[in-house]
């Protein structure tokens, strides 16, 4: 009697999970939530003069990027040099209009260019996405050509 005992208490796990299973396929992708935008950003400069790297994320309804969880953004260059190497929220350039609950953040990072060739901006993003049911990690690189005249 034991051995049936076992049997049934695996049939009931594994009957529970399965009954789970269509709960998890309709959880929400959190790379859905969002767009990384660099619209905006300099893709032609003279040597010597300045561009400037854009990078917003843009969220779709129900979602907000956390003020809470770090928000981290590492710039670097090839034939262009960062003013700033090292991001976080509060250099973000959108603010909060009144009553506004959330603001999506936009960096703009001012560049030099160095040497005539073909360069780029290379950035490394983190954030958490966040709806009313899940706070989500992310992490995106972003790599743009940049040509120095």
């Amino acid at each position: 009697m034991l051995r049936i005992h076992r049997f049934t208490s695996v049939a009931a796990v594994m009957s529970l999970l399965a009954g789970a299973a269509p709960a998890l396929a309709e959880d929400v992708d959190p790379t859905s939530l969002y767009d990384v935008s660099t619209e905006g950003t300099s893709t032609q400069v003279k040597a010597g003069e300045k561009g400037v790297f854009v990078l917003s994320i843009k969220t779709k309804p129900g979602a907000h990027v956390s003020e809470e969880a770090p928000l981290k953004l590492e710039v670097k260059g090839s034939q262009v040099t960062p003013a700033k190497e090292k991001l976080t929220r509060e250099d973000s350039v959108a603010k909060k209009a009144a009553g506004q609950e959330f603001v999506d953040p936009r960096f703009e990072v001012p560049f030099t260019a160095t040497a005539a060739g073909k360069g780029s901006v290379d950035a490394k993003l983190l954030f958490f996405i966040c709806t009313e049911k899940i706070c989500a990690r992310q992490q995106k690189t972003v790599s743009l050509p940049v040509e120095v005249l």
